[in-house]
């Protein structure tokens, strides 16, 4: 067994000390199966997730059934990585990034561990920028939103600093009153919306579908590189098909239903130019003091959704190297907090925007690291691994293989971005639709296939 293994569960200590050193199947003391449904259904049952939903007409120009249409396809899509990557937390002990290694190598692990840093950090501040416009609506704009953005970001890494089991003990419980909360809000909205009728199909049409559809996907697929982290305290015997399918729906149902939430929403006059934050404040206005105090809880939904955030960030710092790996992951997890307060303040004013472009560029570089590391899980390890060799760089592949599909990749989603400062060649062809995430699975995929073998060939491991 390697020397810095974990052999003594770290649950059973008030903070969590341990990053991301391999849990021994000797210390899983967490056997608690239906975390993996909770743990996900409190993380998008979050104010965040109906906002995205609300995009499809007014930023997209979708009418509500094609709207509605992409809102399940790509949500099912997305989540099927995150789902199978979740299994592999038992059966290995080890937090996803560090899993990369066995695809990426020492160095390339680094690489991807950068780009998840900045996922990290970019999601939280996405969301304190819709806890914050709350705040604002709250006090009337006698508390300016860049408050609640710092109250919320606090509140969050408290959580995150705790660790692995309160991480679970508040996610556990924090689904209950937001699903109350919803389920009113629509009961008071729904009767209001309209629905929109589909745009005649055209070039343009098409387009906004597909960038629609990278929106929804990025959303949902973001949880892939922390999806492992989560259970890596469950003994190692735990069902595979069980934890598949409770990580799968506990994304999947939140995420669909509140995007239709959303989307349902966006189409009702009452509420003509609202969004985020705003919007749910006007369908509670009614209620008075009372939609009042469900604002304010609706205001903490969005711990829920930032803790994984904030506790993988710690985590992936880890993954740099050594030296990082020597400064506790608490520390990493505050510095993060304060660099997200930093891009969130700014940012609120131009939420939509920031949402749209944000969501699409995590699709963009998620989709050619997740097939990279399933085809090597399935077709080129058939789910074997020496895990004792995970902070081992001589053990570990070269990479170069993983690495040059990689750039592939994001040669695929150079072709096919279509953001608002930049459009690809082929997304110009294609009258703007935003194919790149595909083209970027596609590519990695076919590169990966041709030179892992070769890499195999040449260093045997």
């Amino acid at each position: 067994m390697a020397t810095d293994t974990v052999v003594v569960s770290d649950l059973e200590k008030p903070i969590e000390t341990h990053g991301i050193e391999r849990v021994s199947p000797q210390a899983r003391a967490h056997v608690r199966i239906f975390d993996n449904f909770t743990m996900w259904l409190s993380a998008n049952l979050v104010i965040s997730t109906v906002a995205l939903g609300g995009l499809a007409i007014p930023i997209f120009k979708l009418g509500f059934w094609d709207g509605l249409a992409i809102i399940v396809l790509f949500n099912i899509l997305g989540v099927l990585p995150v789902a199978f990557f979740s299994t592999l937390g038992p059966k290995l002990g080890l937090r996803q990034m560090t899993i990369s290694r066995f695809s990426f190598g020492w160095v390339g692990a680094i690489i991807m561990s950068l780009f998840n840093v900045a996922a990290c950090i970019g999601w939280s501040a996405v969301n304190v920028i819709v806890g914050g416009q709350l705040v604002s609506a709250l006090s009337k704009g006698a508390i300016p939103a860049w408050v609640g953005v710092v109250v919320i970001a606090v509140l969050t890494t408290v959580v995150s600093i705790y660790g692995y089991k309160y991480v679970h003990r508040y996610e556990r419980f924090a689904w209950i009153p937001m699903a109350i909360i919803f389920a009113l809000l629509a009961v008071i909205g729904g009767p209001k919306a309209t629905i929109v009728p589909t745009p005649a199909m055209s070039l343009a049409w098409v387009g906004s579908l597909i960038s629609f559809g990278g929106a929804i996907y990025g959303f949902a697929t973001g949880w892939t590189s922390y999806a492992a982290d989560y259970n890596v305290n469950q003994p190692e015997e735990t069902s595979t098909s069980r934890v598949f399918w409770l990580t799968f729906l506990g994304v999947t149902i939140p995420c669909i239903l509140l995007e239709t939430l959303g989307l349902t929403l966006s189409t009702a006059t009452a509420y003509a130019g609202k969004e985020g934050g705003d919007l749910l404040a006007a369908v509670l206005q009614p209620l008075g003091g009372f939609g009042t105090f469900l604002l304010a809880l609706l205001t903490l939904s969005v711990i829920a959704n930032n803790i994984p955030n904030d506790y993988s960030l710690g985590l992936t710092m880890q993954v740099l190297g050594k030296s990082f790996q020597k400064i506790n992951r608490a520390i990493w997890t505050l510095i993060g907090a304060v660099i997200y307060i930093a891009i969130a303040i700014p940012a609120s004013q131009n939420y939509s925007g920031t949402l749209e472009n944000f969501l699409l560029l995590v699709a963009y570089w998620l989709g050619p690291w997740a097939v990279i590391l399933f085809l090597e899980d399935r077709l080129f390890r058939r789910g074997k691994y020496n895990v004792d060799d995970w902070n081992t760089a001589s053990k570990l592949p070269i990479g170069w293989a993983a690495l040059v599909s990689m750039a592939l990749g994001l040669v695929g989603v150079y072709l096919g971005a279509s953001q608002l400062l930049f459009t690809g060649p082929l997304a110009q062809a294609l009258g703007g639709a935003d194919v790149g995430f595909e083209l970027g699975v596609v590519f990695a995929c076919i590169a990966y296939l041709i030179l892992r073998p070769l890499e195999l060939k040449q260093s045997k491991r």
